[in-house]
Order: C-alpha cells, then sequence, then structure tokens
C-alpha cells in the first residue's frame, strides 16, 4: 500500500450534525432509531447531537453519506460535513476553558 492512500489529504472524516423534535412518542422514536442507525454504520458520538465516522478516502465517506441519506428522519435539522483528516487534526477542544487532549484517532486499514 503505498504512502499516497493513507495522507492526511486523502482520509476523510464525515461529521453529521442534528436537531430532531422529541416532543411525541413517535418523534423520540424516529430520533432514537436515527442514532441507532449512525452507529450501526460505525459512526461514533462527538457530542449529543454530533455524530463522526473516519473514511479511508472520499470515495468511501461517499458510501457512508449516501447511505445516511438513506435513513433521514422525515423531520428534523440535518447537516452532514466531510472534512480532510488534515482539518480534523487542527480542531480545538476546551472543556470549561480547559483545553482537552485531542480525540483518539484511529487508523483504519483497507484490504481489497
Amino acid at each position: 500500500m503505498s504512502l499516497s492512500r493513507l495522507n492526511q489529504y486523502r482520509i476523510m472524516w464525515v461529521m453529521v450534525f442534528f436537531d430532531l423534535p422529541t416532543n411525541t412518542k413517535r418523534e423520540r422514536k424516529q430520533a432514537s432509531l436515527f442514532r441507532k442507525r449512525l452507529l450501526k454504520d460505525g459512526f461514533s458520538m462527538f457530542q449529543y447531537s454530533i455524530y463522526m465516522r473516519h473514511c479511508p478516502s472520499k470515495e468511501n465517506s461517499n458510501v457512508h453519506i449516501k447511505r445516511v441519506k438513506s435513513f433521514l428522519p422525515p423531520e428534523g435539522h440535518i447537516v452532514i460535513m466531510q472534512i480532510t483528516d488534515k482539518q480534523f487534526g487542527m480542531i480545538e477542544i476546551f472543556y470549561s476553558k480547559q483545553p482537552e487532549s485531542k480525540p483518539v484517532m484511529h487508523q483504519q486499514l483497507s484490504m481489497f
């Protein structure tokens, strides 16, 4: 596997931001199902309504974006964003004004 396949500009992160209504039992069930489907597709919770997934390439990230679009709930506000591994590495995280260590970035290798 060449180094060009695993560089910080080729590896992508897919982030899903959402604000879903939870006023009725049906809405709570739909919101819960959406989160469960994100987890089933390999996303991890970054913050309460922000889930993210590491992808080895833009092509792979497009597959997961298409999958998320296939199970969007009928109501609510959902944003899907892709960033490179280089951009993700520049994230600053704070907890009560104290910098936190960056999340562990897993290296995922693909065998074709």
